[in-house]
């Protein structure tokens, strides 16, 4: 999904990793964002990301780093007087809280998947009494002789 000149216009200002900006630089923002619209609009998996926006990983990584520290929520809520282009940074949005809810109950489930595992370890460490052969077979026997006799 491509952006017009006028969008990216209002839109480059307020990005991370610009020319002349202290720290890393990013290495093609535009291409990026236009990425992750195609992304959010298509709603695709990230390794089906067309080559021609670079690597699927590096584009996936980046889009994790933006939503951990909040950059969409930041530039959507930045006044950006154009309807169509916050229609797509809200969609953004809510793609990356859609992405954090996953992650957070993805992390549930293994925390309580390994809880669970621990407990049953710590069970089976337990010496359990089982029933001698005798008394877990003698309700079997008991059934089949009386159950001809009705």
């Amino acid at each position: 999904m491509k952006l017009r000149d006028d969008q990216w216009a209002k839109l480059e200002p307020l990005l991370l990793g610009r020319q002349g900006d202290a720290g890393a630089k990013g290495r093609n923002n535009r291409l990026f964002i236009e990425a992750v619209l195609l992304l959010v609009s298509s709603k695709c998996e990230w390794s089906a990301l067309p080559s021609r926006y670079g690597q699927w990983r590096t584009n996936y990584v980046r889009f994790r780093r933006w939503t951990r520290c909040n950059v969409w929520r930041q530039i959507s809520g930045a006044g950006i007087d154009d309807s169509e282009l916050m229609s797509k940074l809200n969609a953004i949005v809510e793609h990356g809280d859609q992405y954090t809810r996953r992650l957070q109950e993805k992390k549930s489930r293994k925390a309580n998947s390994i809880s669970y595992h621990s407990t049953l370890y710590q069970a089976g460490s337990m010496h359990l009494a089982l029933p001698s052969e005798e008394e877990s077979t003698s309700h079997w026997v008991r059934l089949v002789t009386t159950s001809g006799h009705g």
